[in-house]
């Protein structure tokens, strides 16, 4: 069944107008009147609804049920995230939503090649959100990551967190997974650099601002695989896969 988020109050009997991406996107599938589609908009659970009338500039529905489903982590992972070069950070934002993130913050870091300004700040967190909607959509997902807006390294890193904050670095001593195996499921916040990593100056900052530095292995992984794969860890390790 298509699964759709639909920004708005949902309830049982509920007819209502579908938003136009929604609405397009039945017209792509060619869905008819008559069939059913799924209905989320990131309260939790979600809705099975029929469709009433499609037409070529929209499409309406009448919501038929509830079903009270949840796939989310037991433990919510943030992934903050230094900009990467080219579509890489499309890439992470898709697959960290499959594996289960409940937040994304991107960051300005020393070794970023991009260098955002306000208004293409703007759109990029607008594009992405948009990424985090489709794959929320297509990973069963009932509930969409929160997206941070993009800031600084030096200022972000200073500020208080309620999750503990992990630093991913090649020169930690202990391994992520090893740690793992001793802790209980809890939230975290993994500190992802960017292509050349994190400076020392910002390790530095980050463990001084009681961060825990952890490895990933003998391996040196590339920015767009090194939070992916933490979060990969924690579903094995922690359960969630």
């Amino acid at each position: 069944m298509p699964r759709f988020y639909c920004p708005q109050p949902l309830s049982l009997g509920l007819d209502l107008s579908l938003p136009d991406t929604v609405a397009h996107h039945v017209q792509v599938l060619r869905l008819a009147p008559g069939e059913l589609i799924t209905l989320f908009n990131g309260d939790g659970g979600e809705y099975s609804a029929m469709l009433t009338h499609i037409e070529r500039r929209g499409a309406t529905a009448t919501v038929k049920a509830h079903v009270a489903r949840d796939v989310e982590l037991p433990y919510a992972i943030t992934l903050a995230q230094a900009l990467p070069e080219g579509s890489k950070m499309d890439w992470i934002v898709e697959k960290a939503v499959e594996l289960g993130a409940a937040a994304i913050v991107p960051l300005a870091a020393q070794r970023c090649v991009v260098r955002l300004a306000p208004e293409r700040a703007e759109k990029k967190l607008a594009h992405w959100q948009g990424i985090i909607v489709a794959a929320s959509e297509q990973s069963g997902r009932n509930r969409l990551a929160q997206l941070g807006a993009l800031q600084d390294y030096r200022h972000w890193i200073t500020q208080q967190d309620l999750h503990r904050r992990v630093i991913l670095s090649p020169r930690a001593e202990q391994s992520l997974a090893g740690w793992a195996r001793h802790q209980s499921p809890q939230a975290l916040t993994f500190v992802i650099g960017p292509e050349g990593g994190l400076s020392e100056a910002e390790e530095q900052a980050a463990l001084a601002h009681g961060a825990l530095a952890l490895g990933m292995g003998p391996r040196i992984l590339r920015t767009e695989t090194a939070g992916l794969t933490a979060l990969a860890t924690l579903n094995a390790i922690w359960g969630g896969i």
